[in-house]
């Protein structure tokens, strides 16, 4: 039974040993421990792995343990979040009419290298992708937007809500999903919300970014994945990456390059999600490979 605790702080001495000493008292093994000082912010964050199958007060009795948690992070004003691996985390999808990154996340998941997760849902404001769904046995809601009507985007927007909290989802993922969320929404979820953007962000944000790329005859294009706050394309970022383009590529071909990247990106921060290895500290990302 595995455990993975994040905490950030002010940046002071003895959080460290604290935090040891607290497992250690439960009787958790300590698996792996990375920390990072911000010099700068005077801020302190720390990723601990643990083993709680011999926990002193039993393994099922995780309450204990994050009341201890509690009273150390009151001395050092400490946030802290903790997981368990014997709680799977509930991922939806969301999407448009883009297929590419829905499949390149389903078969990720299918073959396990996304780990303890399940997909219990894909919304879409479109019905194309059902198909989809259907290959891989997971149901698929079409939840429908009237264009230019506000009326039909909040209830639709609601329709969401229900559905996130009828299935337990605690992991939303945009996987090109091209609408853009109320700011009621967005507060609520971004924490837990990842959009991947076609494009190396803060360039380029908004719409069609690789046709513009490609006006202003870039020499690299990327993809990043990121947090979605309510300023759009302008949450934490998680991963980027670029590859490289040249006067011969037009825009399809930057298109179909983007494509290869958006998976990847995707791929790899949500792995990091289900993993526990972001912490996100004023508009920024503590990353935790």
């Amino acid at each position: 039974m595995i455990g993975t605790l994040l905490i950030k702080c002010p940046d002071s001495k003895g959080v460290v040993a604290s935090v040891a000493q607290l497992l250690f008292g439960f009787g958790c093994n300590i698996i792996s421990s990375d920390q990072f000082s911000d010099i700068a912010a005077d801020m302190f964050f720390q990723r601990v792995v643990f083993d709680y199958s011999d926990m002193l007060v039993g393994p099922g009795n995780t309450a204990v343990l994050e009341r201890g948690i509690t009273e150390v992070a009151r001395k050092y004003s400490m946030d802290w979040r903790v997981s368990y691996s014997t709680k799977q985390k509930r991922m939806a999808l969301l999407v448009s009419k883009l297929d590419h990154c829905l499949y390149d996340l389903l078969i990720r998941v299918e073959n396990g290298e996304m780990e303890n997760c399940t997909i219990p849902i894909i919304l879409s404001n479109h019905p194309d992708l059902e198909v989809v769904a259907k290959r891989f046995n997971i149901p698929y809601r079409h939840l429908p937007i009237t264009p230019k009507d506000a009326a039909s985007k909040a209830a639709q927007e609601a329709a969401i809500e229900g559905i996130l909290e009828e299935e337990g989802i605690n992991l939303i993922v945009l996987a090109r999903y091209m609408q853009i969320f109320s700011k009621d929404f967005c507060d609520r979820h971004w924490r837990h919300t990842i959009n991947i953007h076609h494009s190396f962000l803060p360039a380029f944000e908004g719409a069609r970014p690789y046709h513009r790329a490609h006006e202003r005859g870039v020499k690299v294009i990327g993809a990043t994945a990121h947090y979605a706050t309510s300023d759009l394309d302008c949450g934490p970022i998680i991963a980027q990456d670029v590859t490289h383009v040249s006067h011969r590529d037009a825009v399809p071909d930057m298109v179909r390059k983007g494509r290869d990247l958006e998976r990847t990106v995707l791929a790899k921060a949500v792995r990091w999600h289900l993993q526990d290895r972001i912490i996100v500290h004023d508009n920024r990302t503590v990353l935790f490979e």
